[in-house]
């Protein structure tokens, strides 16, 4: 009887502590963002800014910029360019690769091919694989084909490393349909395409989202892709710029964090509205 109440604490303290590290560090940037600048350097420690401002936030946005008691040029152009490039290439890796995986992920599900299992089994291995071990490659790639810092060359190398985990999700979601309503389309003449477009989609709707929202928040968050492939403002995303908000002398901890807390609030809201979508989608192969 007691087995109960200790496992209940345990599951609490369990969840608390993993709520702690994932928030600890969000919750310690907006700290840090409404926090004066001398305030940051002070010895004394507080949990929260022992005087708020916004002042990095209008030095972010503003037209001008204090910068170690100086006035400084703004830096909302280089961030808002980031922002766009970030968008840009977040939103064309989701839309690529969720058409091939909802395509490929159909085929390797119902279609029957000689090796089959082998190629998936293949494509799902290269999840093992560090990105750092084959940026060379890639990169000597990307450079013969004239594409380094450029919206195509970045997005492609996205899809690649994103590709295998949102096909093996959809091979998951497609087999976890009942294969009935396919027979049955299959009497009534619908081709394959069409069976795939008219009845499996609108199925899989929950899981195509789910491969959306996690391509996205995942190509959202690159750091090292587009360190490589982004070497200038032309397509640099805000994971790349925020870093660089430093002098020769003096970092700017206030600007770097009212960045880092703007940066968030894109994918923030997106798991917000369509958490509901993720977690049926991630959920929708586990039985039929």
């Amino acid at each position: 009887m007691k087995t109960k109440p200790i496992q209940s604490w345990l599951m609490r303290g369990g969840v608390t502590l993993l709520l702690a590290w994932s928030l600890a560090p969000i919750l310690w940037a907006v700290r840090s963002s409404l926090t004066r600048p001398v305030d940051l350097t002070a010895s004394k420690f507080s949990f929260l800014p022992p005087t708020f401002t916004l002042q990095h936030y209008g030095n972010l946005l503003g037209t001008v910029s204090a910068f170690q008691g100086q006035v400084t040029q703004s830096v909302w152009p280089q961030f808002s360019r980031a922002l766009i490039n970030s968008l840009v290439t977040s939103a064309a890796a989701t839309v690529i690769t969720v058409i091939a995986a909802a395509l490929g992920g159909y085929a390797f599900a119902r279609l029957r091919f000689p090796g089959r299992d082998a190629i998936f089994g293949l494509i799902v291995a290269t999840l093992a694989i560090p990105a750092y071990t084959v940026m060379i490659p890639l990169y000597r790639m990307m450079v013969s084909l004239h594409l380094v810092d450029t919206y195509l060359g970045v997005t492609l190398v996205y899809v690649s490393a994103f590709l295998p985990l949102a096909l093996w999700l959809m091979r998951s979601v497609y087999r976890g349909l009942p294969i009935a309503l396919e027979e049955a389309a299959a009497i009534d003449g619908a081709g394959k395409l069409r069976t795939l477009f008219t009845i499996i989609l609108p199925m899989a709707g929950p899981g195509l989202m789910a491969a959306a929202i996690l391509t996205f928040l995942t190509a959202w968050g690159q750091f090292l892709i587009p360190l490589v492939f982004s070497p200038t403002l032309a397509t640099k995303p805000l994971t790349v710029l925020i870093p660089e908000f430093v002098s020769k002398n003096y970092i700017d901890y206030g600007l770097m964090n009212a960045a880092g807390v703007l940066a968030i609030i894109p994918p923030l809201l997106l798991v917000v509205f369509l958490n509901r979508y993720l977690i049926s989608g991630l959920t929708a192969g586990s039985g039929k």
